[in-house]
């Protein structure tokens, strides 16, 4: 009898293990079951607001900067970064100030060193520099329709980067969302007219869309890295390290910005460009600019502290409809038969992606409960 019972404790253990593996294996879902107070769904809301909001402002803003008359890449680089300073406030405020959006992780002390801190910001601040200087080019070389239909490929990026990085799992719907995000973006760079926008030539417009999607792929990889920095490096839950994650690599970004200004010599054209624009147009365009981008930057580092890199990146991708339609209304810019087929290619690979996640989570829901009956089957067979 004491044998078939040590069997039977076995093959529960046994069936344990496998289950623990199988939730290994998923992707951690738009929605984890262990976070579903009203509290928490307040707060990914508001990040999800700040992304929507800040990216679909910043870039109508900066394609309106380029169409008064600005022409500096370097600028618009550098207001990408150069809004940390009115983060600064909330830095203080919340490492001094226990709240809801503070809640400290008392499971994890172990603090990394000031000089891993050091070459973590560093890194991600000369990464980041280079990403917005690709994406200057492509917001200056490109009609905004086509730039941001252009970023969908980020989400293809990102899936390959979160399956290297942050063991994602490969499934055939998810692997469909890539292809058609794929396609999308090959319509658009068979598409080499310049839309309407004047003095672009066929050699620019082909350089824009190279560094728009140089830019996607880098921007994905950031992504999936700050995933990986805030569960390896970092392991705190404050609400804190989100803003330290934004505002020191800022620092870097905007200093390698800044030397980047002034030796290109764009900063000899930068008085000319606020005579031709008008100044005080053109400091409330660069200003809002900075502001929008730099909430757009706490919102997806919040998606991705509190859920995953590639869901921030689908709220990323959720503003792709958004942006093209303002652009035509605002910028003039031509919605014609192969964009339009471009734009409902990459919403049905978002589709596919958000049905992927919905599997996931019924999927993590059953290994859940299967999990917790077998422990209790164990906890009752324990003490015979």
């Amino acid at each position: 009898m004491g044998e078939a019972q040590e069997l039977q404790l076995q093959v529960i253990e046994a069936q344990e293990l496998n289950l623990a593996e199988d939730v290994a294996l998923i992707t951690r879902p738009p929605f984890p079951t262990s976070k579903t107070g009203y509290k928490w769904w307040l707060l990914v809301a508001f990040y999800i607001f700040f992304v929507l909001s800040g990216q679909t402002i910043a870039t109508l803003l900066g394609r309106l900067y380029y169409n008064k008359g600005g022409n500096s890449k370097w600028m618009q680089t550098i207001v990408v970064t150069a809004g940390f300073p009115f983060l600064l406030p909330l830095l203080i405020y919340f490492s001094h100030k226990p709240s809801i959006l503070n809640q400290i992780n008392t499971a994890n002390n172990n603090s990394p060193s000031i000089i891993t801190l050091a070459l973590l910001y560093a890194f991600f601040g000369i990464f980041s520099a280079g990403n917005n200087l690709m994406a200057a080019y492509g917001l200056l070389y490109l009609p905004v329709s086509t730039y941001s239909l252009v970023c969908a490929t980020q989400l293809t990026f990102n899936v390959l980067f979160s399956y290297f990085l942050n063991s994602l799992k490969l499934t055939p719907v998810l692997l469909s969302s890539v292809v058609l995000l794929t396609i999308s973006a090959s319509l658009l760079a068979l598409h080499s007219e310049s839309d309407g926008s004047t003095g672009i030539t066929k050699a620019r417009y082909v350089i824009g869309f190279l560094c728009t999607l140089g830019s996607s792929a880098l921007f994905s990889l950031l992504l999936s890295l700050y995933q990986l920095s805030f569960e390896k490096i970092l392991k705190k839950e404050t609400f804190s390290v989100i803003l330290e994650m934004q505002i020191y690599p800022s620092i870097v970004a905007t200093c390698v910005c800044g030397v980047g200004l002034f030796a290109s010599g764009e900063w000899k054209s930068l008085k000319v460009e606020m005579e031709q624009i008008g100044g005080v147009s053109y400091v409330m365009i660069i200003a809002w600019i900075a502001v929008a981008w730099t909430f757009c930057t706490v919102g997806a580092l919040g998606l991705i502290f509190e859920v995953s890199s590639l869901f921030a990146n689908v709220i990323s991708t959720t503003a792709l409809p958004i942006i093209p339609i303002f652009g035509v209304i605002f910028f003039h810019d031509k919605m014609d038969g192969l964009k339009v087929v471009a734009l409902i290619l990459a919403l049905w690979g978002f589709i596919s992606y958000t049905y992927q996640n919905y599997l996931d989570h019924l999927k993590l829901k059953a290994l859940t409960s299967l999990s917790t009956e077998a422990s209790e089957s164990s906890n009752i067979l324990a003490p015979l």
